[in-house]
């Protein structure tokens, strides 16, 4: 990837010194500034390439509007509340979290909290040191032979399963995307929200904060779980209706509950408060010595490879890319954005939707990067500052349907791309392969083929096959100063239709193609750049 300059990350929250240590290693230069505010950050943003932060830092539009060179967010961390992921995308910044650096941290979390509940120990700290002896005012319960039941059942809610099950507790989970096959496979049950709330002892939730998760134990929900229910949240603020989960401690339906997280945060003050039963912790989930280095080390590593690479890991606002993958796909990626980049340019009517069937070698790699150039490449000719990671939110902006195909079946190349285009006169489609598994190479092109090396500067015409059109263009190109480095033809059929790709190494002005048009047999004409 090359740059002018060596890529330039700010750490602009407290962060485990490992992350500037690794960014230095890898040849990045890092500056560590943590507590800025606002404004200050909005000040400096503008110097950089990455911007590394854990829950502090406040990613906004305002922010993003001062930050022209930024590439990459990473957050130290799960949740990204702190990140206006949707204006980070459509300014073309990747997103990227670190989801497995803080997961066994925050299991145990749950597990102590719900042992906490179990034997009621804040409470019977807090009495013996006051100088009471009371053995038979905190009488507790096992978690052996319980039902525990999982709100979320990803990579956090597994590994509590994987605990609770050695504890001995029959395990029950609700997560829509768990197959049965994954549920099998890690011992749980998978059910529905109702059953879970009708049969949990202990219910752990290890969900995101969504549209479709919010308030997800409502007082509704919180109403339908059995009389004695223990309610435990380490995954986000904003998931239990507080207020109803107070009524319910208070009348002795839940029997307790522990919250690591809250609605808002810093929680100053919570109607939960001083309740009985009911334990805080301030957002510890992720809080221990072993957690914070692992985040720093996985957000340094993964900015850094996406910087120095192009590789993009646990990106929420583009497909992921592995360091092994992006150098077996960076040539397809090329040949993607060319392919793109052609129908963009030729293509003049409204595009409703867009095609990308992969054959041979390509249909085994990863297509969602591959569609990401598409698009980018597509974009560009509504947009100069489109990119991989916003091309897809701008062709949602214009409602373009978006089609992946893999295809296995016998083809005239080891590896073929093809892309369509529809729209309201039919659909155009292009087609390219890489020469050499590194140089891509265009092979057809709206049915016809015709075999053309990719140039920054290109002429592409659509004339009548007729004798001395060649050497008529020839002789007005010649005339006006512009050399030919190559010549690519293909037609139809004899004397019919036509296509000529030819690189330049001069630019063509405007006046120069109203000559090229008025050329008898001339049908289309138009000058190409690819970058």
């Amino acid at each position: 990837m090359p740059r002018s300059h060596a890529p330039r990350v700010l750490i602009s929250d407290k962060m485990s010194p490992r992350a500037a240590e690794i960014f230095r290693a890898r040849g990045i230069e890092v500056d560590e500034k943590p507590g800025l505010s606002p404004d200050e950050l909005a000040a400096i943003i503008g110097d950089y390439d990455g911007l590394a932060i854990r829950s502090s830092t406040k990613v906004t539009p305002a922010l993003l509007a001062h930050a022209p060179r930024l590439k990459v967010i990473g957050r130290a961390g799960i949740g990204v509340d702190n990140v206006d992921v949707p204006a980070a995308s459509a300014r073309g910044v990747v997103v990227m979290n670190t989801p497995f650096g803080n997961s066994i941290t925050t299991a145990e979390h749950a597990i102590a909290l719900m042992f906490a509940l179990a034997r009621q120990l804040p409470e019977a700290d807090a009495s013996t040191q006051a100088g009471k002896w009371e053995k038979n005012r905190f009488m507790g319960v096992e978690l052996f032979n319980k039902t525990l039941g999982l709100i979320g059942c990803g990579n956090i809610g597994s590994i509590v399963a994987n605990r609770a099950l050695g504890l001995g507790m029959k395990v029950i989970a609700h997560d829509p995307f768990l197959t049965p096959e994954r549920a099998t496979e890690i011992g749980v049950e998978k059910v529905t929200l109702d059953e879970l709330l009708g049969r949990a002892d202990f219910i752990s939730l290890h969900t995101p904060l969504t549209d479709s998760t919010r308030n997800i134990l409502s007082r509704e929900n919180l109403l339908k779980t059995r009389r004695g229910v223990r309610i435990v949240n380490c995954a986000r603020g904003g998931l239990i209706d507080e207020t109803a989960l107070k009524e319910l401690l208070d009348s002795g339906h839940v029997a307790g509950a522990a919250l690591d997280v809250f609605a808002e945060e810093p929680a100053r003050a919570s109607p939960l408060f001083g309740t009985p039963n009911f334990i805080s912790t301030p957002h510890l989930g992720a809080s221990t010595e072993e957690a914070q280095v692992n985040v720093a080390i996985q957000v340094a590593e993964q900015m850094a490879d996406y910087l120095l690479t192009g590789a993009v890991q646990n990106a929420l606002n583009m497909p992921s890319l592995t360091a092994d993958e992006a150098p077996r796909v960076k040539p397809y990626m090329a040949l993607a954005g060319h392919l793109g980049a052609l129908l963009g340019q030729v293509e003049e009517g409204e595009i409703r939707e867009v095609r990308v069937e992969a054959e041979g070698a390509a249909a085994a790699l990863n297509i969602k990067p591959l569609t990401a150039a598409v698009l980018a490449g597509l974009m560009r000719a509504f947009s100069d500052t489109v990119n991989m990671v916003n091309a897809p939110f701008l062709a949602r902006e214009r409602n373009i349907g978006i089609t992946e195909v893999r295809h296995d079946r016998d083809t005239d190349y080891q590896t073929l791309l093809r892309v369509t285009v529809r729209t309201p006169d039919g659909e155009r489609s292009v087609a390219g392969t890489l020469f050499g598994a590194a140089t891509p190479r265009l092979v057809e092109m709206f049915g016809i083929h015709v075999e053309a090396d990719f140039a920054e500067r290109m002429l592409f015409i659509v004339n009548e096959d007729k004798p001395g059109f060649i050497g008529r263009l020839g002789t007005r190109l010649g005339e006006a100063g512009v050399n030919i480095g190559t010549f690519h033809l293909g037609r139809r059929t004899a004397g019919g239709e036509a296509i000529l790709l030819l690189s330049v190494d001069q630019a063509i002005d405007e006046p120069l193609l109203w000559d090229i048009c008025r050329l008898p047999g001339v049908k289309t004409v138009k000058s190409l750049l690819f970058a």
